[in-house]
């Protein structure tokens, strides 16, 4: 930071600025979508931490370098505990994996891939 303090900031305006972004977009899909309607449950928890992602962002544009650490920690609380919504959505998905000592004939990667697509089934 002491060193490249330019490049420092451009970093985190990055991070933080397309991370709300995508938060917001997110937010607002969740609501329209709305999967085996959970939509609102956990949409409206969505747009208030969108919202305050926005209101701390906007704090740390100000230029106020004495909490600045503490908005940026802030900020990355906000977002894990965004992240931490989406297991919602995680919890419709099943995954099998099935595995054997001896197989008689192996097959190439793209064989696998086509065998196991053939007995997958839709959950959605």
């Amino acid at each position: 930071l002491t060193n490249d303090e330019e490049i420092h900031n451009v970093g985190t305006s990055l991070t933080f600025g397309f991370g709300t972004l995508t938060c917001w977009i997110q937010a607002a899909l969740t609501l329209k979508v709305n999967i085996k309607n959970e939509g609102r449950r956990v949409g409206i928890p969505r747009v208030i931490l969108s919202a305050v992602i926005t209101l701390y962002f906007i704090l740390m544009a100000q230029d106020i370098h004495m909490y600045a650490a503490r908005v940026q920690w802030g900020l990355v609380m906000c977002f894990l505990s965004y992240f931490g919504t989406l297991a919602v959505e995680f919890r419709h998905y099943r995954y099998e994996i099935v595995c054997s000592e001896y197989q008689e004939n192996f097959l190439s990667f793209s064989e696998s891939l086509s065998e196991a697509s053939e007995y997958q089934t839709d959950q959605v």
